[in-house]
């Protein structure tokens, strides 16, 4: 499971890989095992029928880096990938809320001393103090930081955190609204970094044109769908395979949930809007005894091909 192919100044999820790291991964696939389309994983589930050394490579979200560097040098070493993409963010000319978030509170040159915020029905403060001014010091901390393993190492990561925390379980009205509020108290405006954009509608058509490509449903809007009622849940499963039909104009087939997060209605989502597929964020090698809507992932990080040999003996006894 892979995010970005970029080198952004903050990357506190590890989303992002590097080029060359990539382009190494790829040499390593290739000569490791048999890279195959995700498809054939789920199909070999549901047939009984999964051959060893099978690996397929997937991406989540859409970033433009996927278009612009992910998808040349997959094609260099003619590889198969699925990319899962959340239609909602096609068209709504914003980054990802925890872009966003990461933008304004640590990489903001400066911010006020007090924050205070309620955010469905937690009320968050507290004082940036000499943080208020970002330092190359503070920089530096929040560039190394890895969000998922590390405690908060400053004030401002400390807010982050908190917020990101929040802001996650929402419907995206919600956190569009608090994260206006967020940027209203920073005094930031509304921006996005090209970087950090999705692909258009344009670049994924071009993308889902070669065969090597498949486009997954990611939902629309990217929510945690397991805080959210089975009415919520259904709507985002049936729009987002709706709307990504329309826009390649063929079958889509495979589901990835949002940050792995789903539950029986889910699944019941799933299985009534004909996915042949859904795949988790959860690290567990696929078998044939695997249950075929809670699919693991590994999530792959910036190292380098011969890390990512050592890692990949370790995940073979998840």
């Amino acid at each position: 499971m892979y995010h970005r192919i970029a080198q952004p100044e903050s990357d506190v999820w590890e989303l992002a890989v590097s080029a060359e790291n990539f382009e190494q991964h790829l040499k390593l696939l290739k000569k490791l095992g048999n890279v195959v389309p995700l498809q054939d994983l789920a199909d070999g589930v549901r047939s009984g029928q999964l051959p060893k050394n099978s690996i397929a490579i997937t991406f989540d979200d859409g970033y433009i880096d996927n278009f612009t560097v992910a998808k040349p040098l997959l094609e260099k070493y003619q590889l198969p990938a699925t990319f899962f993409i959340p239609s909602g963010q096609i068209a709504s000319k914003k980054e990802f809320w925890w872009d966003e978030l990461e933008r304004i509170l640590l990489l903001s040159p400066q911010l006020p001393g007090v924050f205070g915020l309620n955010i469905n029905g937690v009320k968050i403060e507290g004082e940036l103090l000499a943080e208020a001014n970002l330092t190359e010091e503070l920089r530096v901390k929040h560039y190394s930081w890895k969000a998922g393993s590390e405690a908060p190492p400053t004030l401002r990561a400390q807010l982050y955190y908190k917020v990101w925390e929040q802001l996650k379980p929402l419907p995206i009205f919600e956190q569009d609204q608090c994260l206006q509020t967020i940027k209203n108290w920073a005094g930031v405006e509304a921006t996005i970094r090209p970087d950090h954009r999705v692909m258009t509608r344009a670049e994924l058509q071009q993308l889902a044109s070669n065969s090597l490509f498949t486009i997954g449903a990611h939902t629309v809007n990217h929510p945690a769908l397991a805080f959210h009622d089975a009415s919520f849940q259904k709507a985002e499963l049936n729009e987002n395979k709706k709307q990504l039909i329309q826009i390649i104009n063929y079958q889509v087939n495979l589901l990835a949930y949002p940050y792995g997060s789903h539950n029986g209605y889910t699944i019941e989502a799933a299985a009534n809007a004909h996915f042949s597929a859904a795949f988790t964020t959860q690290e567990k090698v696929i078998t044939t005894t695997s249950r075929v809507y809670r699919l693991g992932r590994f999530q792959v990080k910036n190292i380098t091909g011969i890390e990512l040999n050592n890692q990949i003996e370790t995940w073979r006894s998840c």
